[in-house]
């Protein structure tokens, strides 16, 4: 949804396309991942080993060139909570202080501090975690101002910026798809033509596993394990632009979401919280040359890392640890703060590019 909460027609869209493919010559390519790739990124990591994070399609032998990678997927680090009674400072940001914080309109320079270690409860499921200050659902996802870009007008990159934040919220907010639905409204927005991530999406959904996992674009969780608290999520993040590959929108979207959850069993208050930033980066092609679908758009790469959603798991829903299942489910690895957003995704990646599960210093 906009800002507004009005979705934009897709008849509207529709006759924004025409209107910008009519005049234009030249045959439409059909998207190919290989061709959307991030190529000065890949040129300067091509000697960097293969962490257990990266996924990219069975066919790329291991030290191939980067004109022949599929789409870049990187697996989150699947990081197991730590027992709130053996880390001080466990949460963050003070559990009474709820005084919303200014839209986050560029990277911070440093972590949220740490708050008062207050545990969460089912009237107050943010209770001592910076996210407690955070805005709910899209509202904490910065828009930037819209500007003709590309192919596109003032007026179309401002509709593609609105159909951005309507994927962002069907992928990762809306409450069918966390009670671990298929998230059609989500995937009705990728480009059909784009084989490869079509490939992708179809195998997730079928046979979930480590190279075809839903929750690397989706937050669903086990309905017989865990349940949300309420109906917010808390959220903080940006959507960024520039020109892209053959005059085409490149967007992306950098984003950290809350979910607070309890056990599925009927009066369970033990309440936890499940932690994710994405990042997605999508490009919104001109269809006079992509071959593209009218109010759709093209994966670049997408990355996902995830704090509290299972380690190792490759269910293909989120199951989240409990207070009394800490000591069963911490990790071995590096410690990370999953509200830290002062490193890009590729910087926290290198940063934690081990193979083991890390542990979180805070929930």
């Amino acid at each position: 949804m906009g800002k507004g909460g009005a979705s934009i027609p897709d008849e509207e869209w529709e006759r924004f396309l025409r209107e910008a493919e009519a005049g234009t010559s030249g045959a439409p390519e059909e998207p190919s991942a290989r061709a959307r790739m991030v190529t000065e990124r890949l040129r300067g990591e091509s000697g960097r080993s293969q962490g257990w994070r990266t996924y990219q399609p069975a066919r790329r032998r291991r030290r191939a060139p980067w004109y022949v990678v599929g789409v870049l997927v990187v697996l989150g680090l699947l990081v197991a909570a730590v027992a709130p009674e053996r880390v001080a400072g466990w949460f963050g940001g003070g559990g009474s202080d709820s005084t919303p914080l200014a839209a986050e309109s560029d990277r911070p320079s440093e972590p949220p501090p740490q708050g008062s270690g207050q545990l969460p409860t089912l009237a107050e499921p943010f209770r001592g975690s910076p996210a407690a200050q955070w805005a709910n659902g899209v509202e904490g996802v910065t828009l930037p101002e819209a500007r003709a870009t590309g192919w596109m007008s003032q007026e179309q990159v401002a509709q593609a910026l609105a159909r951005t934040q309507d994927f962002l919220a069907a992928a990762n907010l809306d409450p069918g798809v966390q009670r671990g639905e298929r998230p059609a409204k989500a995937i009705a927005l990728i480009n059909p033509h784009q084989r490869d991530v079509q490939d992708y999406l179809a195998a997730a959904f079928r046979a979930p596993g480590r190279d075809s996992d839903p929750l690397l674009l989706f937050s669903r969780f086990a309905p017989a394990k865990a349940r949300l608290v309420g109906n917010i999520v808390k959220t903080r993040g940006r959507i960024t632009y520039r020109e892209g590959q053959r005059g085409a929108l490149e967007v992306t979207a950098d984003v950290t979401y809350v979910y607070p959850v309890v056990r599925a069993t009927a009066g369970s208050d033990d309440v936890a919280r499940t932690i994710v930033r994405r990042e997605l980066v999508m490009s919104w092609d001109n269809p006079a040359k992509v071959v593209t679908e009218p109010g759709t758009f093209s994966l670049v790469s997408y990355k996902s890392d995830t704090t509290n959603g299972g380690c190792d798991n490759t269910t293909g829903y989120f199951i989240p640890t409990f207070r009394s299942e800490h000591a069963a489910g911490q990790g071995s690895g590096q410690q990370v703060d999953p509200y830290d957003r002062s490193k890009s995704m590729d910087a926290w990646m290198r940063a934690s590019g081990e193979k083991e599960c890390g542990t979180a210093t805070r929930s």
